[in-house]
């Protein structure tokens, strides 16, 4: 085991002290929050172009982030460097967009050359400083107030509890704002494709259901074949048809409850067993909506028919 100077409870103290710290400055700042954010909030509800977000080293890295999540809520939004603005990338902003400045001292050089350039474009500016009286605040629509009493770099320095905070003031106005906007989870699946969410509610059924190898069995079919065959689909279903069409289904639970009654399924064929009245959805309806039905039917495969007795295939839950 690695050797410390310190004791492994002195160690465990100070990971703690950090939690803490930053948990009371979170604390402190939801507390003393008031009209500023409202109007912080109108200017996203309002802003008809994008909404760029600037900032320099660490607050750079937490702007990224702060974009980031705008964008995939609903708000479009980009990250601009404040020294590339400086220098022609501020061609990329336009009067209807709405700039969201972010620097602990609201000093920064960087982000201070471009503000007269802004005003300029008429753009609206949201500051996010620990600054409240500094040269940004002063030259800003509307201050979101970071100050922290202490950051939890042990020298007071490192940006640490008020990056912390920063990217909790950009979290609550990207997830608040969608409140506004009537953000809904199949715009989010848009945004997010690659994800699970996104494959469920953009994909159809059809592109999912698996369409060979399907578990047919007659309806004089013995229950030992029918049994065979769900085990050889590893289907765990016996779809049950007559002349080409579904006559019923048969499932692993409807074995377990007959032969918990006390019947054999030597003597007894699938017609006797079967579900006639089974659960199934159209090849065109959303993945999501067969997950959906699939959860609330308390059933791990489903038929895929238009009209419950041609059968398209099966899907399976959880695929």
């Amino acid at each position: 085991m690695t050797q410390f100077s310190l004791s492994n409870e002195q160690l465990l103290t100070e990971v703690r002290t950090v939690f803490d710290v930053q948990s009371a400055a979170l604390s402190a700042h939801s507390k003393a929050l008031g009209d500023e954010y409202l109007q912080a909030l109108g200017l996203l509800k309002n802003c008809t172009g994008r909404v760029i977000v600037c900032g320099m080293g660490k607050s750079g890295h937490i702007g990224k982030k702060i974009s980031a999540s705008l964008a995939s809520l609903g708000t479009p939004s980009f990250f601009l460097h404040p020294g590339e603005a400086f220098h022609g990338d501020l061609g990329m902003v336009t009067e209807q967009d709405l700039m969201i400045l972010i620097s602990y001292s609201g000093e920064t050089d960087e982000l201070l050359k471009i503000i007269p350039s802004l005003q300029n474009f008429g753009t609206k500016i949201i500051a996010i400083t620990g600054g409240i009286n500094s040269s940004l605040a002063k030259n800003s629509d509307v201050v979101l107030d970071a100050s922290v009493e202490k950051e939890t770099c042990p020298n007071n320095l490192a940006p640490t509890t008020s990056t912390t905070l920063t990217l909790v003031i950009g979290d609550a106005l990207s997830s608040v704002s969608t409140l506004e906007k009537g953000f809904t989870p199949m715009e989010f699946a848009r945004f997010h494709p690659g994800g699970s969410l996104g494959r469920r509610l953009l994909t159809f059924v059809k592109n999912e259901m698996r369409t060979e190898n399907l578990p047919f069995v007659e309806a004089n079919t013995s229950l030992t074949d029918a049994l065979f065959i769900m085990t050889e689909t590893r289907t765990g279903l016996a779809l049950v048809m007559q002349d080409g069409l579904l006559e019923g289904v048969i499932t692993d639970g409807d074995l377990r409850r007959f032969l918990l009654s006390g019947k054999t399924i030597n003597d007894s064929v699938a017609s006797e067993l079967m579900n006639s009245n089974p659960a199934f959805i159209s090849p065109d309806e959303r993945l999501s909506n067969a997950e959906e039905l699939m959860r609330e039917k308390h059933i791990k495969w489903l038929i895929v028919s238009d009209d419950g007795k041609k059968i398209d295939g099966i899907i399976e839950w959880g695929q």
